[in-house]
């Protein structure tokens, strides 16, 4: 008698592997938003979709998701690494630099986006519990798609995009209360003594998120410090893994959701030196495991309800988008952006988002939501993200012509004082010469920012305040988070001449275009660093070997001005060699 041995969900994870090596580089080169594919296909290759043919095509059965318990199972890490990551981006320096925008236009979005849609939702008659996670759900964007559009089209660091990504932070912030309140008006809040069960949810959610908090910001940065001193990336993703796993498990223990406890997992990495380290680690991740999480979320959606309800689908998902678009449009025109670019951004930030999803999924189960009401709920976030890169393509151009006709106000006055976003110097190595570098700089009121692959290091400088991070300034992903792109000079400082080299060579391939200052050990090295594509190189023996010989000379009486011209002699003709 033979035994069949398999891993459990081997076909699903098969078929998902090779739709992603498939799907992803196809998306990219028709430059289609990856989450809207990634959806697409989840409808397609569904329970709801091709799978329903099985009976009449069985090989059917081997390229679809027929059984979506496996998918629904790992789609709980998409969740648990989208948490985390935004809890990475939401550092208090960053929501400090935007408080204005954070938490004016974005606390006011939120507001009047969930009372509006939520009186909407109880005058159609849902109990108000109900209305009042749906208002909250709906208020919400597409944290991953408006990003995503923003990127490609190199529009993050103008006004209308810090603008955007500001009120897309506070949405991010506001995930967190919801989970907790759909906890309070579910039936475990909703017993004969609902005082009592409110107050001890309550009670256990400060707990739970403060202990977390407070053990947290102790522990987490003395372990990332001692294991990074051992420079082995294999044991810093596990350690990465482990801290946003262990976080979730924790408070799933404590009865609130997983997804609470990887976002307070980042929020506590972020205000860390490791932030840009950690985020390059999950990326890999972070991008499979989110695009089975919107697949699943695909899988769920059945395209026949769309049919069986041909009018208030589509109704519902052009009131939403109208309503949201027309309050930011609003609230940014009231911040000092133009008419033209506050509609672009309404258009950019009027779809449900991916939160819905994990919401709608803890309310369904706390049985706060009904499955006719989770599934409509689905259809029309799902919908208007299918629609979002489209109604942004349109916005810009919109936008763009009205202000071409109306000649609105510039807005050269919104967030100026953001994350750096050009102009600034970045510091590669933050030994001694780079800290000499940066003291120069900071005395004549230069912006740079620095980053060091020794972990002791990055710990004592920031403990001073200096922006320093822990990475490797040789990985591309490291450049991007620095953005080198926009930076007016980039300094190569490391007393390491492959480390050098190899930082050159990474900054030459990533962006041509910005000036590469480099210091190098030797002649040969720094012939070596200018092949490698360096702008100007210091070779620190020849330096010191001039410098010595200047005050020998004028020890021995020669004038200075003689000095000087020998000493630039000397120095140009070593660096004809």
């Amino acid at each position: 008698m033979s035994e069949s041995h398999t891993l459990p969900f081997l076909r699903e994870a098969l078929v998902f592997l090779t739709l992603s090596g498939i799907l992803i580089p196809l998306l990219q080169r028709l430059r289609v938003n990856q989450i809207v594919g990634f959806l697409a296909v989840g409808v397609l290759l569904g329970a709801n979709g091709l799978a329903l043919w099985i009976d009449t095509f069985p090989w059917l059965a081997h390229i679809t998701f027929h059984e979506t318990e496996g998918v629904a199972q790992l789609a709980e890490l998409g969740v648990i690494f989208l948490m985390f990551m935004i809890g990475l981006e939401l550092s208090a320096e960053r929501l400090w630099a935007l408080r204005k925008w954070v938490f004016g236009a974005g606390t006011a979005q939120v507001l009047l986006s969930a009372a509006c849609i939520g009186v909407l939702a109880w005058a159609f008659g849902n109990r108000w519990p109900n209305a009042l996670v749906l208002g909250l759900v709906l208020a919400l964007s597409s944290t991953a798609v408006v990003v995503q559009l923003l990127t490609q089209r190199q529009a993050l660091g103008t006004p209308l995009g810090q603008a955007t990504f500001s009120v897309l932070m506070l949405q991010d912030l506001a995930v967190v209360p919801v989970l907790i309140l759909i906890d309070l008006l579910g039936p475990r809040g909703a017993g004969d003594d609902v005082g009592t069960a409110v107050g001890l949810t309550v009670l256990k959610s400060v707990l739970v998120v403060g202990l977390i908090v407070v053990f947290g910001r102790r522990l987490i940065q003395p372990v990332f410090r001692a294991f990074a001193q051992q420079r082995q990336p294999e044991v810093f993703m596990a350690l990465t893994l482990l801290i946003s796993m262990s976080m979730a498990g924790l408070t799933a223990a404590a009865g609130l959701s997983m997804a609470l406890g990887a976002f307070l997992a980042g929020l506590l990495l972020a205000e860390t030196e490791f932030r840009h380290e950690v985020e390059i680690t999950i990326e890999p991740f972070k991008g499979l495991l989110m695009g089975l999480f919107f697949m699943s979320v695909g899988m769920g959606i059945d395209v026949r309800a769309i049919l069986h309800d041909p009018v208030w689908l589509p109704l519902s998902v052009v009131g939403l988008i109208a309503l949201k678009a027309a309050i930011v449009a609003v609230l940014f025109r009231a911040g000092g952006l133009s008419w033209g670019r506050s509609i672009e951004g309404g258009f950019l930030l009027g779809q449900g988002g991916e939160f819905a999803f994990i919401v709608v999924g803890v309310a369904a189960a706390s049985g706060l939501m009904d499955r006719q009401t989770v599934q409509f709920i689905l259809l029309v976030v799902g919908l208007s993200l299918f629609v979002t890169p489209m109604l942004a393509r349109w916005g810009a151009s919109a936008g763009e012509a009205l202000d071409a006709r109306v000649r609105g106000p510039r807005d050269t006055t919104v967030v100026d004082e953001a994350d750096v976003s050009g102009g600034h110097v970045v510091i590669t190595g933050f030994g001694r010469v780079g800290r000499l570098a940066a003291d120069v700089l900071s005395r004549q009121g230069v912006p740079w920012i620095a980053v060091e692959h020794d972990a002791a290091r990055v710990a004592q400088w920031r403990s001073e305040g200096r922006p320093v991070f822990y990475g490797n300034a040789a990985r591309p992903e490291m450049l991007q988070k620095l953005h080198v792109d926009r930076a007016a000079v980039v300094m190569v400082t490391m007393d390491q001449p492959a480390a050098a080299l190899h930082a050159v060579q990474a900054l030459r391939s990533a962006c041509p275009h910005v000036p590469v200052v480099a210091r190098s050990r030797d002649e040969d090295h720094a012939r070596e660093l200018l092949d490698a594509g360096a702008t100007v190189v210091v070779p620190e023996a020849v330096e010191a070997g001039l410098q010595l010989t200047a005050s020998a000379l004028q020890a021995l009486g020669v004038p200075d001005a003689a000095v000087a011209h020998t000493i630039e002699l000397e120095r140009g003709a070593r660096k004809a060699l």
